[in-house]
């Protein structure tokens, strides 16, 4: 596959060498077909002289019958009006000052959607093309980020709608016949108005953290924390809810290195598994806290991290589901909540530098272990 040419051996260059052009990859010592992109080069005549592997995936075109034809019959291209793109955009005989396409969804030959965007290459401004660098991407990925936003709206607008239509639905009644209902009537609806505006809070908040999740902008906020004591909290607070407190079952390995984490966030990550031993787990739940080395350095003995393991011993998580716990919308078998409360824990865990998997606990449920590193913050050391 031809892309471009290089000096010849032990040639001396009394001038500093010209940087490589797009097209040259094999002077840069990479091979084409190790781009993850579907790339397609022309020369100054307009015929191709690389096609690279992934674009043979992406065109199901063959690189031989591409490679010293014309981009137009290698590449056909149609917008998606019809029209065909290399006669729109003519990348040899257009304005001398356009440097390139940008980025847009094109058809190739049979329909099918494909990424394109365009690099003219000149030796000089407004000179003639030398090289039309084209890249190529499938549209899959996208698609699947365009499926699970459209998702997430649905369960949203699904999620959001019970609550607030009983928000709506007693405060509507209590406005208009508020003389006709007893105090205890009263308190009964605004308790659950009240409850529900929380369930509205909750799911925003959910919301929010998916939003900083995706985009890597989820901020952690170190500070000393007694990870014994903040599960200990979470035991009470269930405990007072008028759960069993023989339910749970507490285990601290002492000495436990110094934890620095947001504790708001533990607090987050804590009240999730334990919800979800007891909704969906039977008999105890038991909470291991030990020391352990670091989730991303296993070679020093020292303990670098702190490990908290919740288990259960209900049915468990089926083994085909558990690569999908940590995903969006998993709900295992019972339905019930938005199903994202696993994807934010997993990332709050990663956004410490932790780490967090699933597996069976011995006593056949379900054990859910994180570990995190605890090192204190760098102004700190």
């Amino acid at each position: 596959m031809s892309v471009g040419t290089s000096s010849a051996p032990g040639e001396e260059r009394t001038a500093r060498p010209p940087a490589p052009r797009p097209g040259d990859v094999a002077d840069l010592g990479i091979d084409p077909d190790q781009l993850p992109d579907g790339l397609v080069v022309a020369d100054e005549h307009g015929r191709v002289i690389c096609f690279n592997a992934a674009a043979q995936r992406i065109t199901a075109v063959p690189a031989e019958q591409a490679l010293g034809r014309t981009l137009e019959t290698a590449l056909p291209l149609e917008d998606l009006e019809g029209r065909r793109w290399w006669q729109l955009t003519d990348p040899y005989g257009g304005l001398a000052i356009r440097v390139g396409q940008p980025e847009r969804n094109l058809l190739l030959h049979g329909g099918r959607e494909v990424l394109v965007s365009a690099r003219y290459v000149r030796t000089r401004p407004t000179g003639p093309v030398r090289r039309v660098v084209v890249t190529l991407r499938d549209t899959e990925a996208r698609r699947r980020t365009e499926r699970s936003h459209a998702e997430l709206i649905a369960t949203v607008a699904h999620e959001l709608r019970s609550p607030l239509t009983s928000v709506k639905g007693f405060t509507a009644t209590l406005l208009a016949k508020w003389e006709r209902f007893t105090d205890d009537q009263k308190r009964l609806m605004l308790e659950t108005v009240d409850a529900d505006a929380d369930r509205v809070t909750r799911l925003i908040a959910e919301l929010l953290d998916i939003s900083r999740i995706d985009s890597g902008r989820l901020e952690v906020r170190r500070q000393p924390v007694d990870i014994g004591a903040a599960v200990s909290r979470h035991i009470q607070a269930h405990v007072a809810a008028g759960r069993p407190a023989d339910r749970f079952l507490l285990r601290v390995q002492h000495p436990l290195p110094a934890l620095w984490a947001d504790p708001d966030k533990i607090d987050q990550v804590l009240s999730n598994l334990l919800e979800n031993a007891v909704r969906h787990g039977e008999g105890t739940v038991t909470i291991d806290i030990t020391p352990s080395a670091s989730p991303r350095d296993r070679e020093h003995a020292e303990p670098a991290a702190t490990s908290v393991t919740v288990s259960d011993e209900g049915p468990g998580i089926p083994e085909e589901s558990m690569n999908r716990v940590f995903t969006r919308f998993w709900r295992g078998s019972k339905r019930g909540g938005t199903g994202l409360g696993l994807y934010i824990v997993k990332g709050i865990v990663e956004a410490h530098g932790g780490t967090i998997t699933v597996g069976r606990a011995p006593g056949g449920g379900a054990e859910f272990r994180f570990t995190l590193p605890v090192a204190a913050p760098a102004y700190l050391t």
